[in-house]
């Protein structure tokens, strides 16, 4: 799966400020770690600060800080801000698909679709930090 610069940056921000709640972060240092445009950042922060996933604090050591459950808010949630992740369903078949091999490989597709949105729901904050922990 491929995701946008948007949703990549979202995710490296979401994750760094979920790993301490309490502690007040700076665009400028969240980009500085993941080698990100700040400018970029600063639109992403804005879209997960309205979605209700950060609290932004303006003004001389203001920053972002994570506002959530990180036990209960899943790599789908935070993806699905930026990304259209709902598994496409064609609405005319394309050339091939009528034939048995087709409709067996679009049934197959889907469900890959299908198992990847099950993973990403699958997948709490909390769970992908103690990934990134026991890799450390």
């Amino acid at each position: 799966m491929r995701l946008q610069k948007a949703t990549r940056c979202a995710l490296f921000a979401i994750l760094e400020l979920a790993r301490d709640p309490e502690r007040q972060i700076s665009a400028a240092e969240i980009a500085a770690t993941y080698g990100i445009s700040v400018n970029h950042l600063a639109k992403v922060l804005r879209d997960l600060a309205r979605a209700g996933l950060v609290e932004a604090t303006r003004g001389a050591g203001g920053g972002y800080r994570f506002q959530g459950n990180a036990k209960r808010v899943t790599l789908y949630q935070v993806i699905e801000l930026f990304e259209d992740v709902a598994p496409p369903r064609r609405a005319r078949p394309e050339a091939g698909d009528e034939s048995e091999i087709g409709r067996a490989l679009s049934r197959v597709l889907a469900e890959i679709d299908d198992i990847a949105v099950a993973t990403l729901k699958s997948i709490t904050l909390t769970t992908f930090l103690k990934i990134v922990q026991r890799q450390a």
